[in-house]
């Protein structure tokens, strides 16, 4: 849509002697999804809260759909919809009271939390107090909570965790209708298979760096990773063709992603060979190229904020919704 939702620039920011972010940089446009990879520690979740509004950078800049920061103003605080790793709401409230309070603080009718709490499944359970309730079905009404705003920059940290693959798929269903109205989404996960065709880009982090960015294209050349193709006569093909002797090995073509359109044409244009199989790098396999493959030495403790186990995110983001309503 060429129309920035969420624009980072240069964001830099430090916890004692420990920088947790090291200068940096990305946009994402309206309609698109965002996968922020990274290890344990790399720096994800500082920036989750630094475009929150929980966090202020010590430099660099955050533009939420072409404004400041995202909780300045009543507006863009309304807009943003989030769904942190562990959800913790208040355990002695219904489900149905759960998403009320927030539909009260977010200016949303209660005829749309009704119709969250069927949609995602959760009607039987909505008169049951919160603790009662598995991992999988707080992710849901979690989910649900993220967006009963309809938020113009949805932003959710590990939404899976918890779910069955029908499940999963039913959240990257909403997600896609949301994309669809023009919502950007930011998804901070492991499950690289699963997210991986439902994304627009990817951001590879470790130590507070970025490390690489774009779509997976854009990966693939910046990893270097080859396609690989395979096709039964392939080795006499190559005798024939020299320009395809180099990319020869182990009974396969090994080439960049810029080179697919000439090995392709060349193949079905000279030789008639159209029955091949393509094989290109996914997405676990660029992000251990970046991270490398020996994870243990990046896995660390995130370092986090100082929030006491009993006020989480969510509890200190709807602490400032009820500070903006009575301002």
């Amino acid at each position: 849509m060429g129309n920035s939702a969420v624009s980072v620039n240069e964001v830099s920011h430090h916890f004692g002697d420990f920088s947790a972010l090291r200068q940096v940089s990305f946009s994402v446009e309206q309609g698109q999804t965002m996968a922020l990879l990274g290890h344990n520690g790399a720096g994800k979740s500082t920036l989750i809260k630094i475009i929150l509004g929980l966090i202020t950078p010590e430099s660099g800049e955050v533009s939420l759909m072409g404004a400041g920061q995202c909780l300045s103003s009543r507006e863009s605080r309304v807009r943003l919809g989030y769904l942190p790793e562990n959800v913790s709401f208040y355990d002695k409230l219904t489900g149905e009271e759960i998403l009320t309070y927030f539909a009260a603080l977010k200016g949303v009718t209660k005829a749309k939390v009704a119709t969250l709490i069927e949609e995602f499944g959760l009607g039987y359970a909505k008169n049951r107090q919160l603790k009662t309730y598995s991992k999988g079905m707080k992710q849901r009404l979690g989910f649900a909570q993220a967006i009963l705003s309809e938020p113009d920059i949805l932003m959710l940290d590990e939404p899976t965790v918890g779910l069955d693959p029908q499940a999963s798929q039913f959240l990257y269903g909403k997600i896609a209708e949301l994309k669809k109205t023009g919502c950007a989404v930011i998804v901070c996960t492991h499950e690289l298979s699963l997210i991986e065709p439902h994304i627009d880009m990817a951001m590879i982090m470790a130590k507070g760096e970025r490390l690489a960015l774009g779509d997976l294209n854009q990966l693939r050349l910046q990893s270097g990773l080859k396609i690989e193709l395979k096709c039964d006569g392939l080795a006499q093909v190559v005798k024939q063709e020299p320009s395809l002797l180099s990319l020869y090995q182990d009974d396969a073509l090994h080439f960049d992603v810029e080179q697919q359109e000439q090995v392709v044409r060349c193949l079905t244009s000279q030789y008639g060979k159209f029955d091949f199989s393509l094989s290109k790098p996914g997405l676990t396999q660029i992000y251990r190229h970046f991270i490398g493959h020996d994870m243990d030495s990046h896995i660390g403790s995130e370092l986090t904020t100082r929030i006491t186990p009993k006020e989480s995110i969510l509890t200190r983001l709807s602490s400032q919704f009820l500070k903006m309503r009575n301002a």
